[in-house]
């Protein structure tokens, strides 16, 4: 059974990072809104092509815009952490019980 408790141990480091990362991408992208960047700027455009979809989906699911201030960023990242401490966690809590 060490074997796959080895095994669900990668799976939630895998799983981990591009969590990670994609949090990163998203709250790059949020502080680079503050500042008027060049929209033809490579960054900004994969930026932008990164984030747009799922930003899409959260602010036409939930319409959170108060004053000018896109709260969207604020829902995702809450996502990302929910998955990171939820998902990841009891992958990993998992894999200790089968070593």
């Amino acid at each position: 059974m060490f074997v796959i408790g080895n095994f669900l141990v990668a799976v939630a480091s895998v799983l981990n990072m591009p969590l990670s990362a994609y949090m990163w991408i998203i709250i790059i992208r949020a502080l680079i809104s503050w500042v008027n960047p060049d929209p033809y700027n490579p960054i900004v455009r994969f930026l932008h092509a990164a984030t747009d979809p799922l930003l899409y989906r959260v602010r036409r699911w939930l319409p959170l815009n108060f004053g000018g201030v896109d709260f969207s960023p604020i829902v995702v990242i809450a996502g990302i952490i929910f998955l990171q401490s939820f998902l990841v966690q009891s992958l990993l809590d998992l894999s200790r019980t089968l070593r």
